[in-house]
């Protein structure tokens, strides 16, 4: 494959990229547990410790491994199941985890540990160098509102697929596929088009994982194999696919589940960039209803999409990550051995690219980062170990899709209660008073709570979610109807007698007022003015915090309000 084209890097998987093979062999090669193992894309630790690079930098290693058994686990886990799954001693995870902490991609709640939406943004690093969700999710979103269907867009992961937009229906049986899902070729329908471009090694690759793993153990987003198909079936459906320039999934996932796919084609090299899928449920339509009734409008969307791609401007660089070099230093100064600075570090390096630098060198994402050359060059041998990169002929380094499995699926499907909710507790802790979080009802004229905290007071508010309030009688409906800049209302005794609350909005990625945060308290423990004086600071703060989570969340997917 060429080397990426500034305008648009397509990700047909690592597999036909010079180079790819083996830096995905070795980063799915079995072997044993042990504190340099770092995981490969089927969920097993790796490499035993005489295979890992001279110059890997083994506590990056480690947390990539953590983050990965954290996103296997749903986003959550103990520490000391971390400390089991990954084998590393405690110590290593206590300092591992307390890094992550200070980075904001995991939570420290007693004994557990839970990712946290920032870590999104390395997800969204291969996203925006990638281009395809940004230049074809409308499209996608168009599709599944014209048919009343599920839309996904998924591209290849060596021999399997992995998801980068999904475009669902709220409906009872509803596809619970998420963003950086990773399902094997064989029981999909974009798989079988993906397989028309293996070479000999992919096949070999992909019959290899087939006997080591018949069940499909290592896909935790798929329910286990009980009845595996045999090989022949998938060449079939290959040279099928091949032929008819599109596939079907006749409830190969799972009873009920079917699907029809195509491809979207790089219109530089002819492979599929990515492939399109309508995913429905055999109550709604048999696999034969999907290619006669739906599959005519999906080729028509293909064809829209693909000449998007043909026509897309070059991208305009966004500004790369600034002063981190300075900050991963001064963290270190303060938190002293706690804080594994080279972990930081090579976590960073992931999010030098992105829109309009799909591929960097080694100077580019040197200065990018503010790190050493040096740094910078150890953290991309680990990053190619681990299989999350690929170095190209012309000296450039390109993201794969496997950067996907460091937390994005799980934290793909938070709402934005589930966003704001860990804010409002810390609020609530710290001002010893109720915060709630409301939205506006359809009707304009009620807000409705979706998030709070309750102080630990014998008299504090007490508000169940999903209750609603007139919204002129409340400073969250204030906040929310007025829409203004900085603005801030406070609400004395007009909702119910010795209730005073204090409210500020809640802005998405376009500047949109989409929620409100507050503090409610009797009105016998501050005056309105102390109110404006001691509590507002802390809650612009706390809305600051949800925004800044919200806008990384909500990158490159709609966030639920509610």
């Amino acid at each position: 494959m060429p080397a990426p084209d500034p305008t648009m890097t397509t990700a047909a998987g690592a597999s036909g990229t010079p180079g790819a093979a083996d830096a995905a062999g070795a980063a799915s090669a079995p072997g044993a547990p042990g504190a340099l193992g770092a995981l490969g894309a089927r969920g097993a630790v790796v490499a035993p410790v005489a295979d890992i690079p001279a110059e890997a930098v083994a506590p990056l290693l480690r947390g990539i491994t953590v983050l990965r058994k954290l996103t296997e686990a749903d986003g959550t886990l103990s520490l000391s199941a971390l400390e089991k799954s990954t084998g590393l001693a405690r110590s290593t995870v206590d300092r591992i985890t307390a890094t992550l902490a200070r980075m904001g991609y995991v939570r420290l709640d007693g004994r557990d540990v839970t990712l946290a939406p920032r870590l999104m943004e390395l997800g969204n690093a291969y996203l925006a160098a990638l281009r395809l969700p940004a230049l074809l999710s409308a499209r996608a979103d168009a599709l599944a509102d014209e048919l009343d269907e599920s839309v996904s867009l998924a591209v290849a992961d060596r021999d399997g697929i992995r998801f980068i937009h999904q475009a669902t229906r709220r409906r009872a049986m509803s596809l619970s596929f998420r963003i950086g899902d990773l399902l094997p070729a064989e029981r999909t329908a974009p798989g079988p088009l993906f397989a028309t471009e293996w070479t000999d090694t992919d096949w070999h690759r992909w019959r290899t994982r087939r006997a080591a793993d018949p069940r499909d153990e290592g896909f935790p987003a798929i329910p286990p194999n009980d009845r595996p198909t045999p090989d022949e079936d998938f060449v079939h459906r290959t040279t099928r696919a091949a032929a008819d320039g599109w596939c079907l999934d006749d409830q190969l996932i799972e009873p009920g589940l079917v699907a029809v796919s195509a491809p979207v084609r790089d219109p530089r090299t002819g492979r599929p960039a990515c492939v399109a899928s309508v995913v429905s449920h055999t109550s709604r339509h048999t696999a034969a209803q999907l290619r006669d009734t739906l599959l005519p409008p999906l080729l028509r969307t293909v064809a829209a999409m693909e000449h998007d791609l043909r026509t897309a401007p070059p991208p305009a660089p966004g500004p790369p990550p600034a002063g981190l070099a300075t900050w991963t230093g001064a963290s270190k100064q303060e938190l002293g051995r706690e804080f594994v600075e080279s972990l930081a570090r090579g976590l960073t390096v992931l999010t030098a690219f992105g829109e309009g630098r799909p591929a960097l060198t080694l100077t580019e994402v040197a200065k990018a980062t503010g790190l050493s050359r040096a740094t910078a060059r150890r953290a991309l041998i680990t990053h190619e170990h681990a299989g999350l990169l690929v170095p190209s002929p012309d000296r450039t380094f390109t993201l794969i899709p496997e950067v996907l499995s460091l937390g994005f699926p799980p934290l793909s499907r938070l709402s934005l209660p589930q966003i704001a909710q860990p804010h409002l507790d810390a609020l609530a802790s710290r001002v010893h008073e109720s915060t709630s979080l409301a939205v506006l009802s359809d009707s304009g004229t009620e807000i409705q709570y979706t998030a709070r905290a309750a102080a630990g007071r014998v008299m504090s508010a007490d508000i169940t979610v999903g209750t609603r309030h007139p919204a002129r009688s409340t400073s969250l409906g204030r906040v929310l109807l007025a829409d203004a800049p900085e603005g801030y209302a406070l609400t004395d005794e007009e909702l119910e007698a010795g209730l005073r609350t204090i409210a500020v909005p809640v802005r998405d990625r376009t500047g949109t007022t989409v929620a409100a945060a507050n503090i409610a308290l009797h009105a016998a423990r501050r005056t309105p003015e102390s109110c404006v004086r001691d509590l507002l600071p802390p809650l612009r703060t706390t809305a600051a915090a949800i925004e800044a989570d919200l806008r990384t969340a909500g990158h490159f997917r709609r966030v639920p309000l509610t």
